[in-house]
């Protein structure tokens, strides 16, 4: 069993807290909180707004349209550093997923005898001179991108001559693979499954084994926000722990799945969402993968924003050439795991003697 952070209630305020998220396997602790009452119960009023893409919820933080947002972790840099935006001192206080990634291949690959990346890299080559090979993106500053292009680099492939990268929103990235415009994308859940099950693709790798323990989403606010509505971010850091202590229950991944397919969340058939969470991933063309890790919310301290997790990402966005030897500093102020210790403690003793003596006047 894992451990259920203690609920932190707070004060209500005149409108909703208004938190995005995109319709992906990883927004889960989202959706659950809201499902499981879980938000109410810490007096928090809070409306899930469903987004269409990366750039549109980075534009929605910095204006303040959106109060928190589910985010890839490296858009934290981006905010904060004004990289592809104006800079927005911001920053998480909780991690909400590690893993969730898978790169997917084109059906027209596996047709030209493309298996592996060796594979790939063959039919690279054979393109020379011609459009080279095209890979979609959720979002520039993203674990999908840097994934990516180790992936592709570790293949042997020339970065600059045989390949091409460009962003997608993530719910158009199967359409432009069925349509033929990529040749494969790297993605979260469940936009891989659900191009394997329409038959349009297959994935040769996926990140839980590329780079155990990698950071997926997290939970992204204002600095602003954070300092000026303490006792809501808070509270709402604490309901999406102990959200997320609930999706990584193996008993209850059938019953996410479920909750996922609604039309307010991802809007897909439960065959398309469940077999990431099951752990029995289909890669296509008769391979099922046993990959109990390939979505983890909880276990292991997962959830917890350490400096470590914050410094190793910041080391790959520069190796990748996306930022510039960024402060050393900068991890600890992005990642705040006090905050998040903080979210997720016992309440204050007099919190206890107050709330005892309110119900002894009762």
């Amino acid at each position: 069993m894992y451990s259920r952070p203690p609920h932190r209630r707070c004060v209500r305020r005149d409108r909703p807290l208004r938190v995005g998220f995109l319709p992906l396997t990883d927004a889960a602790p989202l959706m659950v909180a809201e499902r499981r009452g879980l938000f109410t119960k810490r007096g928090l009023v809070v409306e899930l707004q469903r987004e269409v893409g990366w750039a549109t919820v980075r534009e929605k933080i910095f204006h303040g349209e959106l109060d928190a947002a589910h985010a890839p972790a490296p858009m934290l840099w981006s905010l904060h550093l004004g990289a592809g935006c104006m800079p927005c001192p911001s920053l998480t206080a909780i991690v909400l997923n590690l893993h969730g990634n898978a790169v997917t291949l084109s059906r027209t690959l596996w047709e030209a005898g493309v298996r592996d990346a060796s594979g790939l890299r063959a039919a690279a080559r054979e393109r020379k001179g011609r459009q080279p090979l095209t890979f979609g993106v959720v979002f520039h500053y993203s674990t999908h991108h840097l994934h990516l292009l180790d992936w592709l680099r570790a293949a042997g492939l020339d970065l600059n001559t045989e390949v091409r990268i460009v962003v997608v929103p993530p719910a158009q990235l199967f359409r432009n693979l069925n349509a033929g415009t990529i040749d494969g994308y790297c993605a979260g859940e469940p936009w891989n499954t659900l191009a394997v099950c329409e038959g349009a693709g297959w994935c040769p790798a996926w990140s839980a084994a590329h780079q155990a323990g990698h950071v997926g989403k997290v939970l992204a606010v204002k600095q602003r926000f954070a300092e000026e509505s303490a006792e809501e971010h808070l509270a709402l850091v604490s309901a999406l722990a102990e959200a997320c202590a609930w999706c990584d229950e193996p008993q209850n991944r059938e019953p996410l799945a479920h909750i996922l397919a609604e039309a307010a969340y991802l809007n897909l058939p439960v065959r398309v969402i469940a077999p990431a969470l099951s752990g029995r991933f289909d890669c296509g063309n008769g391979r099922v993968e046993s990959i109990p890790d390939f979505h983890v919310f909880h276990r292991g301290e997962a959830n917890v924003p350490t400096r470590a997790k914050a410094a190793e990402l910041q080391a790959a966005l520069v190796r990748a050439g996306l930022l510039e030897a960024p402060s050393a500093q900068l991890p600890a102020r992005l990642f705040r795991e006090d905050l998040y210790r903080e979210a997720v403690s016992p309440p204050p003793m007099r919190e206890i003697a107050s709330a005892l003596q309110n119900r002894q006047i009762a």
